[in-house]
């Protein structure tokens, strides 16, 4: 016959071995519920201050991240960079917003690709903007950096059968602390619209602020 005392100690051992493992399932449910949580948490805040049909930063967030690399910059001279697409609202109008939406990902994309791992955003519409590290301020320079965005922005977009094209209107303006990112901003939207109303066909067209 068992002995009473091993028989208590055996039930007693299965009895924590037990309360062991159904505290280790309540904790792994919590992680998991925790985690849960904060990937809801964390695409909530990118889906606040991202734009959802290109990925890039939005209006908000521009400005946002835009004032903290001025002020991380130490007064390096960065350029702020306003690009408005010619006649994009024609796109809408002739072949549907979803090809509106192809080429306004695709300018977010070629958009990405000049300015690296400098700062863009859309800003709305067909609007975007940047603020880019320039290695100098030399006039020659930044037109030729210009010129080289507005060529890539002029390359054609395939979509589907049809090969389409838009051309991009820029403006330039430095800027080197935050206090001046409003107004740099405002002389390139004013540039990049002095540059939209010149007259002929060229493919690239893009004016730089005085400074």
């Amino acid at each position: 016959m068992p002995d009473p005392l091993t028989v208590a100690s055996g039930i007693s051992a299965v009895g924590a071995i037990v309360s062991a493992w159904q505290l280790r399932r309540r904790a792994l449910r919590a992680e998991a519920e925790i985690a849960h949580l904060q990937a809801e948490l964390a695409a909530e805040r990118h889906a606040a201050s991202h734009d959802p049909l290109t990925g890039l930063p939005n209006r908000r967030a521009f400005y946002r991240l835009a004032a903290t690399l001025l002020t991380d910059a130490a007064g390096k001279p960065l350029l702020a960079v306003v690009l408005d697409l010619d006649d994009f609202k024609q796109i809408n109008d002739r072949y549907g917003h979803a090809a509106g939406d192809h080429v306004l990902i695709n300018v977010a994309e070629r958009l990405a690709t000049f300015a690296g791992e400098n700062l863009v955003a859309r800003l709305g519409g067909d609007e975007f903007a940047g603020l880019l590290a320039s290695p100098t301020m030399d006039r020659r320079w930044i037109d030729h950096a210009t010129r080289r965005l507005c060529e890539m922005m002029a390359a054609p977009i395939q979509l589907g059968t049809l090969t389409l094209q838009v051309t991009a209107s820029v403006g330039l303006a430095p800027v080197t602390c935050p206090a001046q990112l409003s107004d740099a901003l405002c002389r390139a939207d004013e540039e990049m619209y002095r540059a939209k109303s010149l007259s002929g066909t060229r493919s690239a067209r893009q004016l730089v602020a005085d400074y």
